[in-house]
């Protein structure tokens, strides 16, 4: 929930502090005063994209912040990002620079704009004329019954959209196998002479790294013997025992060990056992050596293989790869790509046969999601129609219709089920249509042909508090949807909005009275004019005033008897409804715990 939002240098409103009720808060204010800028505060706040002319004449930024309630998706989001959470409440900020710069920042923290589009996703409805157009569209009608029905329809619909993914491959696949047999047969064929090629010379892993290090060790052989012997020899004597003029170092080692241990000192006799980790050390190096003197062979014969050997692989290392590690790593490459070239009949058999298994199973799937989507169909159709009847359409009836959606001869989407042939699209293989029958008599129209503006409105309101059951986002704004109503229909929508509220948070920007006396609060926006600037302010009303607001909506009639008794009159009907409309509530409740 939006527990309050402060805008500060957006449009004409200077500095102002929404202070926003649990229930249903209405904004109202004369045309120009600024309700648009509250709206666009909203948007800004969800995530929308920052318009630098909407900054203030003469500010350097626009900034709007809102205090949220966190429930627990903003809590996961905030854990996710790093943003703090304060006393159960969450901070969010966008800032817009009259230089086009945009920054947002979420419980303290930068974040980028489409976190706060995620957490507007999950926390926020804004619901305007542009959604009513919307609302014309094909696909934006079967997503609305597809939110309606919940489950029933996205679990089916999830299972469809894996398979389908799975059914599309497995299409492409065979149709790039059937198209391009020569070219992957040619393909083929290298990658076997490749790997003929390699398997001939069987290179090992890292062996071009060892035999570089045993070729350069060959080349050297006497070299490296001379050093190792001289090593060995300093160490342990020569082969014909140590020279007495030039001890070795395991006969002046011996020699230290036996003047210390004959001292008669115990701190000089502690050093003798050190002396002989020394020597056993010694010892070990110096046989060492000798194994590797004896190992150490200039063997021109073994030295002309291992050149031959680096041959070999140089000449794989020049085709495939930069080493030999490489040239191993392509021959598995080439193995998993020859297993998807095979255009053999058995192999395209195979898969035409994997292929048409998916196209049932998808089939089954899509037949699911229709049925769902049908009877969820019928559901939405009587419970909108039962909200027209209120919003002073008696006589209209809404009818949603789930028709298949014929596939074009040859299309790569076509699917076949039960015995038609239908465009499996990602949302299935329907098409949804909202049909309304405006008044008796009528045939059943679109809704771009058979609903005026005022209608829509209504529509529109109608299909949200129908929806509002199983709609999951706990604040919903709309932004004068009952553009083109009035009378009756107007205090319809009034009571409308005020049932939604019982369910959810609504902000409601309007210019009609009979909607605005049904508020739980009611803000207003209203020009403040200085000598050379006009700047606006957000004020919430008290009763006093609100009457008096009430009347200037009605017809401008805030300073005449008249009015302020006909807005009197109009926040008592609006407060009686609400208590009737509490009380069936509570009813309804009892009777639903008692079942």
């Amino acid at each position: 929930m939006l527990a309050e939002m402060r805008i500060q240098g957006l449009g004409v409103i200077e500095d102002a502090t929404l202070e926003l009720d649990a229930g249903l808060t209405v904004l109202t204010g004369e045309t120009g005063a600024g309700k648009t800028m509250v709206v666009t505060g909203l948007m800004l706040l969800g995530g929308g994209r920052a318009d630098p002319s909407r900054v203030a004449a003469g500010a350097a930024r626009a900034v709007v912040e809102g205090r949220f309630t966190a429930d627990p998706a903003a809590q996961a989001l905030a854990d996710e990002v790093g943003a703090e959470v304060d006393d159960g409440e969450l901070i969010a900020v966008r800032t817009v620079g009259a230089d086009g710069r945009s920054r947002a920042h979420l419980g303290g923290r930068s974040v980028p704009a489409g976190v706060l589009g995620r957490l507007a996703e999950a926390s926020l409805a804004v619901h305007g004329q542009n959604d009513q157009l919307r609302l014309l569209r094909p696909a934006e009608q079967r997503a609305l019954l597809d939110r309606f029905a919940g489950a029933p329809v996205l679990e089916p619909l999830q299972r469809y959209r894996d398979v389908r993914a799975q059914w599309q491959r497995a299409t492409a696949e065979l149709a790039e196998r059937r198209d391009n047999t020569r070219r992957m047969a040619q393909e083929a064929d290298m990658l076997r002479l490749g790997l003929t090629e390699i398997e001939a010379v069987d290179p090992q892993p890292g062996e071009d790294v060892e035999l570089v290090d045993l070729a350069k060790r060959l080349a050297a052989a006497d070299d490296l013997r001379a050093v190792a012997a001289a090593a060995q020899a300093a160490l342990v004597g020569g082969e014909d025992g140590s020279d007495p003029e030039h001890p070795d170092a395991l006969a002046l080692v011996g020699e230290a060990r036996h003047r210390l241990s004959g001292a008669g000192d115990p701190e000089l006799t502690a050093l003798d056992a050190r002396l002989g980790e020394a020597l056993a050390l010694l010892g070990d190096v110096g046989a060492e050596l000798t194994g590797y003197l004896d190992r150490l062979d200039a063997d021109p014969e073994r030295l002309a293989q291992i050149l031959s050997r680096q041959a070999e692989l140089k000449a794989l290392t020049r085709k495939y790869a930069a080493d030999v590690d490489g040239v191993l790593a392509w021959a598995d490459e080439a193995r998993e790509r020859l297993a998807g070239l095979d255009t053999s009949d058995e192999a395209l058999a195979a898969l035409a046969a994997r292929r048409d298994e998916l196209a049932t199973e998808l089939a089954g799937h899509a037949a699911a999601v229709t049925a769902a989507r049908t009877a969820a169909a019928a559901t939405l159709a009587k419970a909108t129609t039962a909200e027209l009847a209120g919003l002073a359409m008696p006589d209209a009836r809404l009818s949603v219709v789930v028709v298949p959606r014929e596939a074009e001869p040859g299309a790569a989407d076509a699917l076949t089920v039960g015995a038609a042939t239908l465009a499996a699209g990602a949302d299935g293989v329907d098409e949804v249509e909202l049909r309304l029958v405006a008044h008796g008599g009528a045939s059943p129209q679109p809704l771009h042909k058979g609903a005026s503006g005022g209608e829509l409105s209504r529509v529109m309101l109608a299909l949200e508090v129908a929806l509002a059951g199983t709609d999951s986002v706990p604040t919903m704004v709309f932004d004068e949807v009952d553009a083109g109503v009035g009378g009756r229909a107007a205090v319809e929508i009034g009571r409308r909005l005020a049932r939604l509220a019982s369910r959810h948070q609504v902000i409601v920007v309007t210019h009609l009275p009979q909607v605005a006396a049904y508020a739980d609060r009611h803000l207003v926006v209203d020009k403040q004019r200085g000598k050379t600037v006009t700047h606006s302010r957000v004020r919430t009303l008290p009763d006093g005033e609100r009457i008096a607001e009430l009347a200037r909506m009605l017809a401008g009639l805030d300073d005449t008897d008249t009015g302020r008794a006909h807005a009197e009159e109009l926040l008592e009907t609006a407060r009686a409804h609400r208590a009737a409309d509490r009380a069936q509530g509570t009813t309804r409740t009892k009777a639903a715990a008692a079942r």
